[in-house]
């Protein structure tokens, strides 16, 4: 077998783990990121390449023979994929400045979609295959356009603060650009392959948590509450929907000492989670989505609004806390910085470095 063969066979694997402080692996990565459409041509114009093969899948096997033989072969690639970072979006010339002060005229976060964020499916299941009579659909115009247009300003939001805070990490002198071309890497810092994830705390995680310093999970431990003051919620709404009424009432009716000792706990919860997040990074791995599935090497942005866990996404937009959190993390990075991360999957098992950087009002 190849050294090609045998990182292939590792990378569709799932198995990025081996990537890590390996020359010949990083090669393996980094060749691929330039194999694709005009850039494998400019890469070899550049440095005055010539390859026999024409199909890019071929173009990527000989170009990747070629330079395992070169020592130049490191800072040739690196040099290619630092000049190519965001060149679409230079391209489009976007104004960052006036991006972040337009991402502020966003007012609301209510996503238009399903659970899983997919509008088609949500229209198809919840208006096509369930209503039989068209006057009846007619009259759901405006509902179905509050749904569209709330998929769109959500996912505009999403994609443009990905963007910016991604950008914050490219732009430093220790990270390499994967130019979006490597399926699970984003950027190399040090030459450690990395995938950013920007998320929020997870719910799932603080009601875990929350069950064990409280001894109910945040709803359970609400109704308890609001029960002894006659304070009560519809069942029938959201989970969301029940907490936010129960903080509103018992907030109106003079119950602060309830909410406090909520949000304290919350606190402590995010406070445990910055000195041990090995834990959470784990639980993050293992609670990922089947689709979105990935073992590789993740830094994780997490957000998260101690006071108000639902106005986290507020924070994706908080570049005055993000940018010294970058920039300090990215100053300070040691081979020590990722952590090992060992965690199973659909009966699995995985090995992956990570590590967090928590971002948190």
């Amino acid at each position: 077998m190849s050294n090609f063969e045998k990182w292939d066979k590792e990378f569709r694997a799932q198995n990025l783990y081996a990537f890590n402080n390996n020359a010949n692996a990083l090669l393996w990565l980094k060749v691929r990121a330039v194999c694709r459409g005009k850039q494998i041509n400019q890469f070899l114009g550049d440095n005055k390449l010539t390859l026999t093969s024409t199909k890019i899948s071929e173009q990527n096997i000989e170009l990747f023979e070629l330079l395992e033989n070169r020592d130049d072969a490191k800072p040739m690639l690196d040099r290619f994929l630092q000049g190519k970072n965001h060149e679409w979006y230079t391209a489009m010339g976007v104004d960052e400045d006036k991006l972040k002060d337009d991402l502020y005229k966003v007012q609301y976060y209510a996503w238009g979609g399903d659970q899983n964020n997919s509008l088609d499916k949500h229209l198809v299941s919840r208006y096509v295959k369930v209503i039989s009579a068209y006057d009846e659909l007619v009259s759901k115009q405006g509902e179905i356009a509050n749904n569209a247009w709330n998929y769109v300003q959500n996912s505009w939001y999403n994609n443009w603060t990905s963007y910016l805070i991604e950008s914050l990490f490219k732009r430093h002198p220790r990270v390499i650009s994967a130019v979006g071309e490597i399926k699970s890497v984003d950027f190399f810092i040090d030459d450690y392959p990395v995938d950013l994830k920007v998320t929020f705390f997870p719910n799932q995680y603080m009601d875990e948590k929350i069950k064990v310093k409280l001894g109910k999970g945040v709803l359970s431990w609400l109704k308890s509450k609001g029960k002894e003051f006659g304070i009560i919620a519809n069942n029938d709404d959201s989970e969301a929907q029940q907490i936010y009424t129960l903080m509103e009432k018992l907030s109106v009716q003079g119950y602060n000492d309830v909410i406090m000792t909520l949000n304290d706990a919350k606190s402590e919860v995010i406070k445990d989670a910055q000195n041990n997040p090995v834990e959470l990074m784990s639980w993050l791995y293992a609670h990922q989505g089947e689709m979105r599935f990935g073992a590789e090497n993740r830094l994780f942005v997490i957000l998260a609004d101690s006071t108000d866990m639902n106005q986290s996404w507020k924070m994706k937009r908080a570049f005055s806390l993000i940018e010294p959190k970058v920039k300090k993390y990215l100053d300070t990075f040691t081979n020590e910085s990722l952590k090992t991360i060992d965690f199973s999957f659909k009966k699995q098992n995985y090995t992956s470095l990570a590590d967090a950087i928590f971002v948190v009002k």
